[in-house]
């Protein structure tokens, strides 16, 4: 706010002028498209962020189905060994006669 005084024969008289100060519409322009810069780059690092978790995510998964089907593998192994030795000690297996050398058929 300035104050100017103007002066006259036998007058003393005051004015206050205000010099109020706006933005024009070039400077209005020029701040939305900041903020829209601004909003785009935050919208980026959010993406950019869950594009990373998702490759994690991904990776993690991948991992898993294989530990799954290692464990399958090794369960049906464990299946395979265990019983092979059950069968050696069972009575059945215990009882049953040994051969004797087979000979063959000559034509």
């Amino acid at each position: 706010m300035s104050r100017q005084r103007f002066n006259a024969k036998q007058q003393n008289t005051t004015r206050f002028a205000t010099n109020e100060r706006t933005l024009g519409p070039v400077s209005n322009t020029i701040m939305l498209i900041l903020l829209a810069c601004l909003l785009g780059l935050l919208y980026l690092t959010q993406v950019t962020k869950t594009n990373a978790l998702s490759y994690k995510i991904n990776d993690l998964k991948q991992q898993q189905s294989q530990l799954k089907t290692q464990h399958d593998d090794l369960s049906v192994s464990a299946a395979r060994l265990q019983s092979l030795e059950r069968v050696k000690n069972s009575d059945t297996a215990k009882n049953l006669v040994s051969l004797s050398s087979a000979g063959t058929v000559r034509n």
